[in-house]
């Protein structure tokens, strides 16, 4: 009894849906709207208006001693500034992410493209080995044939 194989399912699928990036996450409007603000805010010419804005408060701050810089320094400059810095760190380590994800998919789809034809050569091997025990069993049918065939898998004594 001789065991079909088949192709991997997993090929197909893959071919289907490709890899998983962030640009292909689902999001509805009130998610649009958040990525529309995140792309604006998340730059760095956004943390540098930021800078400015927080810069025009500090003289204000200076002459309120300091306590006054103090909080100015933790609750304006770094909060404003900071936000878009992390932001824009957010899509440099998303956009690495994404390109490792696409490198992975790809590698994977190679493994498995290597794995099919593997099994593909596996069943032309058996195939070939069953045709060639055929015209081996073939050649002379009679017992005394498949005797000494038997006689030359022995050791000598």
């Amino acid at each position: 009894m001789k065991a079909e194989s088949q192709p991997n399912p997993r090929i197909k699928e893959r071919e289907q849906s490709g890899p998983h990036l962030t640009a292909h996450e689902h999001v509805g409007l009130n998610g649009r709207i958040a990525l529309t603000i995140t792309d604006a805010v998340g730059t760095m010419w956004c943390a540098y208006i930021f800078a400015i804005i927080a810069l025009i408060s500090l003289p204000s701050s200076i002459a309120g001693g300091v306590s006054t810089l103090v909080a100015w320094v933790a609750q304006t400059f770094l909060q404003l500034v900071l936000l878009s810095v992390i932001m824009v760190g957010q899509k440099v380590a998303a956009a690495a992410s994404d390109k490792q994800a696409l490198q992975t998919y790809k590698d994977a789809e190679a493994l498995l493209k290597i794995q099919d034809e593997v099994r593909r050569l596996i069943e032309v091997n058996n195939t070939l080995t069953e045709a060639i025990h055929r015209a081996v069993m073939e050649k002379d049918g009679s017992a005394a044939a498949q005797k000494q065939i038997a006689g030359e898998a022995r050791p000598p004594a």
